[in-house]
């Protein structure tokens, strides 16, 4: 085996999922993480398709069925409050709720899966990588802290606004695709008191507005509340305060309980404010240096499947590198032949999606709506074979 020395920029859900293969599969891994640990918060994130066969292969299929989010159903209500719609047969969250697809928080799967990792692997919470200096031998990396250590192998699981990416691939200007959304998820008391149970509330004349959805017994709610925005809005993703404003006056005015909800914002510790966006690239991988989940293919939560995507792509990518005795020549190029078409498919899934919630906003104003083929789902979905290695 060569090549046995890995760096894993990211630990949220790819980066530890790969650690996790790797280091049973005899390699030496490192994870560094710009926060001070595992970071808390998130939407909830759904577990479908090959991606719980993952799971199951992983040990963790039945720990992280017990702490799926737990929901009854759901509400779509006006801008009075009134019940316009109502199910418990499906969310807007998860889906049907009968099916074998499992919801759950981001923060519950990121402890689940960096918890079976094990103590093997080595994390450097509060840095972040500042240089990358590839050669024959390996790739000597600088870290923000001023820390300088050789790798053979450098892996960019750090999200659609990799710094992997940009150090080795260039600005995120040339990968980024943005879908005209802009959405803000976070914590907060559930005074609404709601009973495994979300509400949603559409604003009129627009495919977005906002929700809640109680979680952690009924002890919370995760607010979810987005705009539309055809151009992108130039912000510093990394400056929260002025996130919260750019959200807090696209909806000001709004109706049902969105000021409530705007105003648990400010004091939120797990804000967290985004594009809906793409990252598409026409190579993953650069020399020792490889992409995996969003930081090389996001596709946007429309898909519903950027969990799935990156637990399947750690998955195959250490699949490959055992395959191939750690020769990255090989493994890379074979990692992205085995995942491009499943890739493809689920980011189409997601423009798909955009284009069924913008016909129903279009059919809701009396104009003429465009008759979309969409996809199926399912098919989408479990459309990925799980090989062994």
């Amino acid at each position: 085996m060569e090549n046995t020395k890995v760096l894993i920029s990211g630990a949220s859900i790819g980066g530890p999922a790969l650690a996790y293969w790797l280091e049973r599969y005899g390699f030496e891994v490192t994870i560094v993480e710009v926060t001070q640990g595992l970071r808390d918060g998130g939407q909830a994130i759904d577990v479908r398709g090959p991606a719980l066969e993952v799971a199951e292969r992983m040990g963790i299929l039945d720990l992280v069925r017990e702490r799926r989010v737990q929901m009854r159903g759901m509400s779509m209500v006006d801008a009075d409050g009134n019940e316009l719609y109502r199910s418990e047969e499906r969310t807007i969250t998860a889906g049907d709720l009968d099916s074998p697809d499992i919801e759950i928080l981001r923060d519950d799967l990121s402890h689940i899966i960096a918890d079976a990792a094990g103590s093997g692997v080595e994390y450097l919470f509060g840095d972040s990588i500042a240089e990358l200096d590839e050669n024959d031998d390996g790739v000597r990396v600088t870290f923000r802290s001023g820390t300088v250590r050789t790798f053979d192998l450098v892996v960019g699981a750090d999200g659609a606004h990799s710094n992997t990416r940009r150090l080795v691939f260039g600005p995120e200007e040339r990968f980024i695709s943005h879908l005209g959304t802009y959405l803000g998820v976070w914590t907060a008391p559930n005074f609404l008191g709601l009973d495994r149970w979300q509400v949603f509330h559409q604003m009129p004349g627009s495919a977005w507005g906002g929700g809640v959805m109680s979680v952690r017994d009924n002890e919370e709610v995760r607010v979810y509340l987005g705009f539309e925005s055809e151009q992108p809005i130039a912000y510093d993703y990394r400056d929260t305060a002025a996130q919260k404003k750019i959200l807090a006056d696209a909806l000001e005015g709004g109706g049902w309980e969105l000021p409530r909800l705007l105003e648990t914002m400010w004091d939120a510790p797990d804000f967290h404010f985004d594009a809906m966006a793409q990252i598409h690239m026409d190579s993953w991988s650069k020399g020792r240096v490889v992409l995996l989940g969003d930081a090389g293919y996001c596709g946007s939560p429309l898909s519903g499947q950027g969990t799935s995507m990156a637990m399947v792509g750690a998955y195959v990518l250490a699949g490959e590198l055992k395959a191939a005795g750690g020769d990255h020549r090989a493994a890379f190029p074979a990692y992205e032949r085995e995942l491009r078409g499943y890739v493809a498919a689920n980011q189409e899934l997601a423009l798909t999606n955009k284009a069924r919630v913008d016909a129903q906003r279009d059919a809701e104003m009396g104009k003429d709506t465009e008759v979309v083929d969409f996809q199926d789902f399912g098919e989408i979905v479990n459309a990925f074979t799980v090989k062994d290695y």
